[in-house]
């Protein structure tokens, strides 16, 4: 008579299970090969030695529970899947009209400028402005007016050159009479160019920067 090593299989099948748990496309294979070494297993035990079931009946429970869960996260991600469709067809309104976001980035395209609004905390008796690339660069850097409620970068280089398109941040110290700090609050802000979405998240494009829909604070006509 063959007989079958219930802890080498039980083993085995606590290892499909930590498998099953971590692949979606798992679940199906390892819970299909369960089940035929549950069969295998019961046609050959030994009729005087009957197999204990009662931990095969966990694992069988188990594998409902981790399949259950798998099928719930496709149904999120359906869920939100349609969500992010739903954003993306609202958002396209905004193509063609000036948006404000809440963050210190703004993009420069290949023409016309990178542009922030700016919210001094109290009144300021001066402010200067530098302007960072991607990679952390000081690619501007000058003194604006203090009452100003709006930057914008032409783009310009030290070398008179154009800087390439791209995300920039902007960074502003501004001081008050008395030489105190002054906090400024800072927004980017361009004209919509296009929507894009990777099926959860939705961007908008502005200048050569991509915005998180997110982020976004205010819409406005293009001036």
């Amino acid at each position: 008579m063959t007989t079958v090593n219930t802890t080498a299989n039980t083993a085995d099948t606590n290892t499909l299970l930590n498998q099953a748990a971590q692949s979606k496309n798992g679940v199906g294979a390892d819970f299909n090969m369960f089940l035929k070494m549950l069969t295998v297993q019961m046609q050959n035990q030994d009729p005087l030695d009957p197999m204990d079931t009662s931990e095969y009946t966990k694992q069988l429970v188990q594998f409902s529970q981790v399949e259950q869960s798998m099928q719930q996260t496709g149904v999120l991600k359906d869920i939100l899947s349609r969500v992010s469709g739903q954003d993306m067809a609202q958002a396209s309104a905004f193509i063609g009209r000036e948006a404000r976001f809440d963050t210190n980035v703004s993009g420069l395209g290949a023409s016309g400028a990178a542009s922030w609004t700016l919210a001094p905390a109290r009144t300021a008796g001066s402010m200067t402005v530098s302007v960072t690339d991607a990679a952390g660069k000081v690619v501007h850097q000058s003194t604006v007016d203090p009452s100003t409620s709006r930057f914008s970068w032409d783009g310009k280089l030290a070398d008179g050159t154009r800087a390439p398109e791209g995300a920039y941040k902007l960074a502003v110290t501004a001081k008050d009479s008395a030489g105190a700090a002054v906090n400024v609050g800072i927004n980017g802000v361009g004209i919509v160019k296009d929507v894009i979405t990777d099926g959860t998240n939705v961007t908008l494009g502005i200048g050569g920067a991509r915005m998180a829909l997110t982020e976004l604070v205010a819409v406005s006509a293009a001036a």
